[in-house]
């Protein structure tokens, strides 16, 4: 039985209670992160952790435990629920109150939440590459905050799973803006482009690492936005999330990117993005 962590207290799963008046439930009133643990380890923990503080800043939302309390409990459940490879889920509500829109008067505790999950590393998937499927980005204007208010990009991964595509590329009147829950990349003429961080994206952990990779390997970066047209011919597309690591795009749409094969540029960053997590040692490269 799983051990979950909720309004201050460990916890088993079927013994897990969620207030009917949570703002979370009523609202989305809150914030999140998923943190990847490798081989037991979290990876690019501070990173995360820092960026549910900000996000939680920039909704007037306080955290009850400072970042060494959050590192704490993310590592308890890691220990006590035994996980290898998989992830972290934390959320951070704004409490629970009598249902109203404003906030709650007088303010009452926020409620954190936080449970492991399995999984594995998608290595086929790193090597042979998915579809994504062009759609609308109709979300709110505030995309740089990783809040619970996720129907537009719920919408949006629906259409593409339900067209066969394993994600969804999000364009605004053309441009390309990001995934439902990735950051977009294109590669052309050895350069990577990708959007630039304002509020139309959520600036990716994955995609700081894979930056600073590009940094490390002199590998020339652009963070300026690209069409869907010139997506459609670029030479090599990836994206990145904390699940996905760094995912070849072989297919936008019925366009075939390049060849349909992981493009060498995308492994080298892939294989670099590999030796920074500790799992490279027994699992090797892809």
């Amino acid at each position: 039985m799983s051990l979950y962590f909720i309004d201050g207290q460990f916890t088993k799963q079927d013994e897990v209670k969620i207030s009917i008046d949570d703002r979370g439930y009523y609202f989305g009133d809150g914030v999140y992160e998923v943190i990847k643990v490798y081989d037991g380890e979290l990876f690019t923990a501070d990173e995360h952790i820092e960026r549910l503080f900000a996000s939680a800043e920039k909704i007037q939302l306080t955290i009850p435990y400072d970042r060494a309390g959050v590192m704490g409990i993310a590592r308890r459940l890691i220990v006590d629920n035994e996980l290898v490879n998989g992830h972290i889920y934390m959320q951070v509500t704004r409490g629970a109150s009598p249902r109203q829109h404003h906030f709650p008067t007088p303010t009452v505790p926020a409620i954190l939440t936080a449970y492991t999950m399995t999984g594995e590393r998608p290595l086929a998937a790193m090597e042979k590459g998915v579809a994504v499927k062009s759609v609308e980005d109709i979300r709110w204007l505030r995309c740089d905050i990783k809040s619970l208010n996720l129907l537009g990009s719920v919408l949006a991964k629906e259409e593409a799973k339900a067209g066969g595509y394993e994600e969804a590329i999000l364009h605004r009147d053309g441009t390309v803006t990001e995934g439902s829950s990735t950051n977009m990349f294109g590669i052309k003429d050895g350069i990577v482009r990708t959007h630039p961080v304002t509020n139309l994206i959520l600036e990716g952990i994955t995609r700081q690492v894979v930056l600073q990779i590009c940094d490390e390997l002199n590998i020339p970066v652009e963070e300026k936005p690209f069409t869907l047209e010139e997506a459609f011919e670029m030479d090599e597309m990836f994206y990145t999330s904390t699940t996905a690591e760094v995912m070849p795009i072989a297919r936008v749409d019925d366009k075939i990117i390049d060849d349909g094969l992981r493009g060498a540029l995308t492994k080298k960053i892939q294989d670099a993005f590999a030796t920074k997590i500790p799992l490279l040692n027994k699992e090797g490269r892809v």
